[in-house]
């Protein structure tokens, strides 16, 4: 297998997410990489104090601070709400250590949550007789983002869970580097009655032929209905100012007091706003052109040893897509967790506005993906 940092960026990219259960798109990680994961401790709690919003910047700081302390370099990882999972070469595991361990730091002390962050060697996954592999999906020409299979991340999400693998709290005083990450756009209302978020993983000993079968179908019934689409409407989401996401920029900015890094903040998101809404070219920024990229760019569907989806969808679809869930679940093939909102939102990871890569990762706006998981842990019991 391929070790470096060459890897990732020599897997092809693929496009139609029809093509998402074919096992021939995903690449074994090379054996001396590092699985990265972290989420929010009682995100339950969390969401039903309504801090959607705080959650949702946490788990995105994750991969802006990471990303950052790589200066950039391309490496697989995934959107999960309230956390985080990526994949790291050798030579960046101490860089990434740092990054996890500050901005674990900082979503306690600017954000008031706890979160759990771990490295688990792919050495120590696959010695469980589980594999972590790695696919890059294209949702447009201007990026691609990852995939895993092969329940190495379920099981590295277990054991973070378990308190293993743990990283060392970082001093006090440190922070993270979450140039990039903001989220200064408005709810997204629900256009076709309401948002669904969705979460579906294998259930224990399922057969993998019959759980492809399931998600396949699922993933069918989305492409095929006109009932159902990306939750981000074709003019980008609404834009108002001052934002609602103002305080936590703020707190993800570097140096100075608070009050003085909310006024900057204040300052730059007018003068973005205006740009924005009287379509202002500024150089090499077309506004246009960036709204029409934040709706291709939007993370709303994504596989990570389980199946993730925030759709725009009727009440007739969802019915369509619970009964296929349930009579999955009922053959002993699944497990899935649903949860119903009226509208969706956006954190978004852009290191430069001049480039078309930013990514913006689309979440339910009232409990979405931690919800819907909490959903699922009730088929459990």
């Amino acid at each position: 297998m391929t070790s470096g940092e060459s890897f990732y960026g020599s897997i092809p990219v693929f496009r139609g997410f029809t093509s998402l259960m074919d096992p021939a798109l995903y690449s074994p990680l090379p054996d001396d990489w590092t699985v990265g994961v972290a989420d929010i401790v009682d995100s339950t709690k969390a969401i039903a104090a309504q801090r959607y919003k705080a959650v949702n910047m946490a788990g995105a700081a994750v991969i802006a601070s990471v990303t950052n302390a790589l200066e950039g370099r391309e490496f697989p990882f995934v959107f999960g709400g309230d956390g985080a999972s990526f994949a790291v070469a050798q030579a960046d595991l101490d860089r990434a250590r740092e990054a996890l361990a500050a901005t674990a730091l900082w979503v306690r002390e600017d954000l008031d949550l706890k979160m759990r962050v771990a490295l688990v060697p792919v050495s120590a996954i696959r010695a469980q007789g589980l594999d972590v592999r790695v696919a890059r999906f294209g949702p447009s020409a201007n990026l691609s983002y990852a995939m895993f299979s092969g329940g190495g991340l379920g099981w590295a999400e277990a054991a973070m869970k378990r308190g293993e693998f743990a990283v060392a709290q970082a001093p006090v005083g440190t922070q993270p580097d979450l140039s990039g990450l903001s989220c200064r756009f408005e709810e997204i209302p629900a256009a076709r009655g309401l948002i669904l978020s969705i979460l579906v993983v294998p259930a224990r000993s399922a057969d993998p032929l019959a759980f492809r079968k399931v998600i396949e179908d699922v993933i069918h019934l989305v492409e095929r209905s006109p009932d159902a689409g990306r939750p981000v409407p074709p003019q980008g989401p609404p834009l108002k100012w001052p934002p609602q996401g103002l305080d936590y920029e703020a707190r993800a900015a570097r140096g100075g007091p608070l009050f003085k890094r909310r006024a900057g903040v204040l300052m730059y998101t007018l003068f973005a706003y205006l740009i924005m809404r009287f379509d202002i070219k500024i150089g090499g920024f077309a506004p246009k052109l960036y709204k029409r990229q934040v709706v291709e760019n939007s993370d709303f569907r994504k596989y990570d040893d389980g199946l993730r989806m925030i759709l725009d969808c009727t009440p007739e679809l969802d019915r369509s897509l619970s009964e296929r869930l349930a009579a999955g679940a009922r053959d002993g093939v699944v497990r899935y967790g649903l949860h119903r909102q009226d509208a969706a939102m956006m954190t978004c990871f852009t290191p430069s506005a001049l480039r078309s890569d930013h990514v913006h990762f689309i979440d339910g706006a009232r409990g979405g993906y931690a919800s819907a998981a909490t959903a699922l842990k009730a088929m459990m019991v």
